[in-house]
């Protein structure tokens, strides 16, 4: 396995993929943070003022919206193969094809928590220093570290949804819009939708809010931060198991 998930390090660091999808990320966790920022207050806001414990939550959950890019990063990393034809020398290499997963979704889990890290760096360069020169709004006390780690494990979680969703799909193309269509498209809408808004703390993006205790909204209660962790964490091992599952069963070709 060790060997395994080397190989993958490998094939990830091997182009500029990462790179350029971790500064994609960066520069998406700097935005939703500056604008979290530059719109506290602004009358007609939905959003708590930055003077809240609530506020504090939603402006340092932001480091979370890098987690898209490494769910587009594990999609790819896995629909990568069977576009440029090199699943079948990695299956032959490796005859036992559920390991292979494995040491893809083991790659791509540090590598997306890696992402986390990234962006809450940026995060707290951009938000301390605004924060430091305000009256009345503290960091200390309001539970950042626990938002913190909350987001970062986004980011990890994420990153496995790439690899279950490409081994699910295995056409890039269509992991990754489609991804991306359900995430900034679906998603909003059903939280829009009466009746469906009500299960929207079921989905996903629901438990990503409230794992990390982003701002609360008036349409639709959230769970606790740790049933948003358990239920993100069982969707990523949901997609893993199963995209491991037909890895190991469907025809390569």
């Amino acid at each position: 396995m060790i060997a395994q998930v080397r190989s993958e390090v490998r094939k990830l660091t091997t182009t500029k993929l990462w790179l350029w999808l971790l500064l994609g990320a960066l520069a998406f966790s700097a935005f939703v943070t500056i604008i979290t920022i530059a719109t506290d207050g602004i009358e007609g806001s939905t959003q708590p003022r930055l003077s809240t414990t609530a506020g504090i939550h939603n402006l340092f959950s932001g480091i979370a919206a890098g987690g898209v890019f490494a769910l587009v990063l594990g999609a790819i990393g896995m629909t990568g193969e069977y576009r440029h034809q090199t699943v079948t020398p990695t299956f032959l290499a490796s005859p036992r094809r559920g390991r292979v997963v494995v040491a893809k979704l083991i790659t791509y889990f540090v590598a997306g928590l890696g992402y986390g890290i990234c962006c809450t760096v940026l995060v707290f360069a951009i938000a301390v220093p605004w924060l430091s020169s305000k009256d009345g709004v503290h960091i200390g006390g309001q539970g950042v570290p626990g938002v913190v780690l909350a987001a970062i494990a986004v980011a990890g979680v994420y990153a496995l949804l790439g690899v279950g969703v490409g081994a699910l799909v295995r056409n890039q193309i269509a992991a990754v819009v489609g991804t991306l269509i359900y995430l900034f498209v679906l998603e909003p809408l059903f939280s829009n939708i009466p009746g469906v808004r009500d299960y929207f703390t079921w989905f996903p993006g629901g438990a990503m809010q409230a794992l990390t205790q982003s701002a609360p909204n008036s349409r639709y209660d959230l769970l606790d931060p740790w049933q948003g962790g358990l239920l993100l964490a069982a969707y990523g091992l949901a997609f893993a198991l199963a995209g491991r599952y037909l890895a190991t069963r469907r025809d390569v070709t």
